[in-house]
């Protein structure tokens, strides 16, 4: 088969006009968490993400070693939670809803991660939504600052 100038061009045509939906393929976003493992919350969290179509795995941790992880990796004290994920270079601590990491995931700030401290009730995981409590998720800055991300209020 010889391809003529005239084929070449309508195949080089007919490519480009397909190449702007190739990207539109959702791949799942990948998300690791550290959890203790007889912590029913974390996995109630976790099957919130599987249904908003996180790809998730997750990884048995507790006790002192959770806790260093979280410092280790810039989570404050005072903004830990019960269980802490990874997802594409940021931290993730605690009941964190899923259109929030998506969010992050989309403006990428220069931040370690966002946190919900505590286990407020009503936050994915911990309850009815239409029980909830108020509360705040927050960004963690590297610097160890925070600010509010978003907030929920109580139902």
């Amino acid at each position: 088969m010889i391809l003529t100038r005239r084929a070449m061009i309508a195949s080089a045509a007919s490519f480009a006009a397909t190449a702007p939906t190739a990207g539109l393929t959702q791949v799942p976003l990948s998300i690791h968490v550290l959890k203790d493992p007889n912590c029913g919350c974390c996995t109630a969290w976790i099957e919130i993400l599987k249904e908003d179509g996180f790809a998730v795995t997750t990884e048995r941790s507790f006790g002192t070693l959770l806790i260093r992880h979280k410092l280790e990796n810039g989570i404050p004290q005072n903004m830990t939670s019960c269980h802490t994920g990874e997802v594409e270079g940021y931290m993730i601590e605690g009941h964190v809803p899923a259109s929030d990491i998506r969010r992050l995931l989309s403006e990428r700030p220069d931040a370690v991660g966002l946190a919900v401290p505590g286990m407020p009730y009503g936050s994915p995981g911990m309850g009815p939504e239409d029980q909830r409590e108020a509360y705040d998720v927050f960004l963690i800055r590297k610097n160890g600052s925070t600010e509010i991300f978003s907030s929920y209020e109580a139902a």
